[in-house]
């Protein structure tokens, strides 16, 4: 679904193409300031090409329009990424990319929804995004408003106790409206996430706590369409999940082929070398 209009939907080629020119901002932006969560912002650009040029109802011109879908960005140090999105979007101009991470700029390193439009809630301390969630949920059903809350989350946050009240509590609610998306890349502050704190077997734990669940390649469009669209009109009054498998640095090879921690550093020379690397496979 697409700002303002559901019935118009992109090819997945087209997705494909939204899906690169966010990575490619992402780049961009990191090459202003130097660093930047840009592995995470190219692995999950493929996901919010889904979410925005598929999924989401929205107006670019009206970022409040009380009718939109509501995206929320948990993990706040992916502002990168949703910047990128949004800019894509329509929602931010493309001219504010240069200013990322400076004084003053509405597109400061870990989103805040006070400096940026289209950013729906204040990210960072992580584990409070579906909680929030649950509350906007609940809010737009005694409203009687149909649209939906998507909470985009990280893997990581899946060992904060608070994730897994928020998640009782959407089932309990029977929050229909609400859609959960995982980014499970395997990569947080303290290393892989699987040997950190292992939440498997997790389709099955989602499951028990009363979800519609579905997991996925992160990085494969079709795989994606499919699963948003599934989480959409599912007939069960139960809150929907979607469990995304990506890869870090997906679309930059030479940084795809690094050890991976969970803040990729990338030299003052690479920077350009990535955008050449992206330039190479433009999906026609």
């Amino acid at each position: 679904m697409t700002s303002q209009s559901p019935a118009v939907q992109l090819s997945n080629v087209s997705l494909a193409r939204r899906a690169w020119e966010i990575r490619r901002k992402a780049v961009r932006m990191g090459e202003v300031q130097g660093q930047g969560y840009v592995g995470q912002g190219l692995g999950i650009a493929d996901v919010l090409a889904a979410s925005y040029f598929h999924a989401l109802t929205y107006r670019p011109e009206e970022p409040e329009w009380e009718g939109r879908d509501r995206f929320l960005l948990s993990i706040g140090h992916y502002a990168i990424a949703l910047y990128a999105a949004l800019i894509e979007a329509g929602i931010l101009p493309e001219q504010e990319l240069e200013t990322y991470g400076t004084d003053d700029s509405r597109l400061p390193m870990s989103g805040m929804a006070a400096y940026t439009p289209g950013m729906e809630i204040t990210g960072g301390s992580l584990g409070q995004g579906l909680g929030i969630g649950v509350g906007m949920a609940l809010g737009l059903k005694a409203k009687k408003n149909p649209a939906f809350v998507y909470n985009l989350m990280s893997d990581g946050e899946l060992g904060e106790g608070s994730t897994w009240e928020a998640a009782m509590s959407a089932a309990h609610h029977r929050l229909d409206n609400l859609v959960c998306i995982v980014d499970f890349n395997d990569q947080q502050a303290d290393g892989k996430s699987t040997e950190t704190l292992s939440a498997e077997p997790l389709v099955d734990k989602w499951a028990a706590f009363g979800w519609h669940v579905q997991r996925v390649d992160g990085n494969d469009m079709s795989a994606l369409v499919a699963a948003f669209d599934a989480a959409r009109v599912c007939a069960e009054r139960k809150p929907r999940v979607i469990i995304c498998d990506t890869v870090m640095c997906k679309g930059v090879p030479f940084l795809e082929a690094r050890e991976i921690t969970h803040f990729v550093r990338v030299e003052a020379d690479e920077w350009q070398k990535a955008l050449a690397a992206l330039d190479a496979n433009r999906p026609e």
